[in-house]
């Protein structure tokens, strides 16, 4: 779906383009509004469009052939979907599903190669982030080993928190279950746990953060170590 209105604010990392630069690849996208559970790529299916969100979240997940699911990143404001196009693959290793629904940057994908071509510092900003995706997926498979399931809750929240605007995330306990990797009724306990504290509620598949520098406390070391980075990419 298309949308019409102006943007209130764009995607952080074209952000860190120069302006001539940025506002050249701005005017070859199109903005879109995304939707909760919409899939934008599949595991092995070729990547037709690259993707900026702005204030949508997408999950990108290691799907088993056995059915198994697993998050081992997210793109929000600072990230983008279709990374794999740099590495001259048009073939995605990752399944990408909106988390969050909301608005984002949509350009062709032989546009973008186009522009990659012609941009050495775009080419250079996306080399650099890519560096930052395999941190993470590696920080995140650490994570899934070595903490606890209320910490690593915690760090999925904040980070959904940090891609998207306000406090209400819209996160099922089946949709965490799946994408944490545990049962259900693993993330019920974590999230009551959380609740407890003071520092989530959640109602009808809906978080609402009450307190941030709680839930940052709660957390597992492996967000602290994910913004880091990310803050090194963005300067």
């Amino acid at each position: 779906m298309l949308l019409t209105t102006s943007l209130f604010h764009t995607n952080r990392l074209l952000d860190s383009l120069p302006e001539e630069e940025s506002e050249r690849f701005l005017a070859g996208c199109e903005t879109v509004n995304l939707e909760h559970g919409q899939m934008l790529t599949k595991l092995g299916g070729r990547i037709t469009h690259v993707i900026f969100p702005i204030d949508c979240l997408v999950s990108l997940v290691v799907s088993l052939k056995s059915g198994g699911q697993l998050e081992v990143s997210m793109a929000g404001n600072e990230e983008m979907v279709g990374i794999s196009l740099m590495l001259g693959s048009e073939r995605s290793s990752l399944q990408a599903v909106v988390q969050v629904e909301g608005s984002a940057l949509r350009m062709p994908a032989a546009c973008f190669l186009d522009h990659l071509k012609g941009s050495p510092a775009l080419e250079e900003l996306l080399k650099r982030y890519l560096n930052v995706l395999v941190s993470q997926i590696s920080q995140s498979g650490a994570c899934a080993h070595f903490h606890r399931l209320e910490e690593r809750l915690a760090r999925s929240l904040l980070m959904a928190h940090d891609r998207t605007l306000g406090d209400q995330l819209r996160l099922t306990h089946a949709f965490l279950s799946s994408m944490l990797g545990v049962r259900r009724e693993g993330v019920s306990v974590a999230a009551k746990a959380l609740h407890r504290r003071g520092l989530i509620d959640y109602f009808r598949g809906r978080i609402t953060v009450l307190d941030r520098p709680g839930l940052e406390e709660a957390s597992c070391c492996c967000y602290a170590a994910d913004r880091e980075i990310f803050e090194q990419l963005l300067k």
